[in-house]
């Protein structure tokens, strides 16, 4: 077991640990049953060592939608679709009783206030998907809107204030699951093969053209922890690329 007890002086830190899409995953398979049953073990494992704080896997790019902003209005690209500008600078993950549709009016709020930049819109992976399920006539719909960066904000400039009146208006209105925003990526690494072995990067990173398929927000000392973890996340998933990021205070 990896994730024990541990004596440290150090104050915790967040992190998101995001794993890319593959083409299994593209082609619209679910992920084996082994790979459930160890992603299941670890997340538990993290959950009872206290550092797991959220997480969520994304269905493929066909039932996304992209929300860009030509000369201030928005312009609504629905997938399938490769991936373009993937580097993200945070995230908040929204419920609604409808679908797609209203998540995507809701991107466009976001990106509006984040000053028109891209968001990505991504309904998250239910655990009836897992196993070819049925969705409850009563279950709400879950959508992660990823905000992405630009240049401006991996120099460390901070979103608009008006995304956290964004933000603070959907918690009460009972819209807003979860939020963060993340540092800029020279605070990050990215865990990657090539030539058929695994090996670490660190930040800053030019702009990622591989979607994110799912993520975790991991409470722990340090970046080396974290590296722990998605070693062993990596190991599960198979070749995918992971990235991890700081979660920013």
């Amino acid at each position: 077991m990896v994730f024990g007890p541990r004596v440290s002086i150090l104050l915790p830190m967040r992190f998101m640990v995001m794993h890319k899409v593959d083409a299994v995953m593209e082609a619209g398979e679910r992920p084996s049953e082994t790979i459930i049953h160890e992603m299941g073990r670890l997340i538990g494992r993290s959950i009872k060592a206290g550092i797991f704080l959220d997480g969520a896997g994304l269905h493929r790019s066909a039932a996304r939608a992209r929300v860009t902003f030509a000369g201030g209005a928005p312009v609504v690209e629905r997938g399938p679709y490769a991936g373009g500008n993937e580097l993200l600078a945070g995230f908040a993950m929204i419920s609604t009783t409808t679908g797609i549709d209203r998540a995507i009016e809701l991107g466009i709020e976001l990106g509006r206030a984040a000053g028109n930049r891209e968001i990505e819109v991504g309904p998250v992976v239910e655990g009836w998907d897992l196993h070819g399920g049925t969705r409850p006539s009563n279950a709400p719909y879950r959508y992660l809107l990823f905000v992405k960066a630009d240049a401006a904000l991996e120099a460390g400039a901070a979103l608009p204030d008006a995304v956290r009146t964004v933000l603070d208006q959907w918690k009460r209105d009972g819209v807003l699951v979860s939020e963060a925003r993340l540092s800029p990526s020279k605070r990050a690494a990215r865990f990657k093969v090539t030539s058929g072995k695994r090996h670490w990067i660190d930040g800053p990173f030019a702009e990622s053209k591989e979607l994110v398929a799912g993520f975790s927000i991991l409470e722990v000392p340090s970046l080396d922890d974290a590296r722990r973890f998605t070693e062993e996340y990596a190991a599960i998933l198979g070749d995918n690329e992971v990235d991890i990021r700081e979660v920013a205070p």
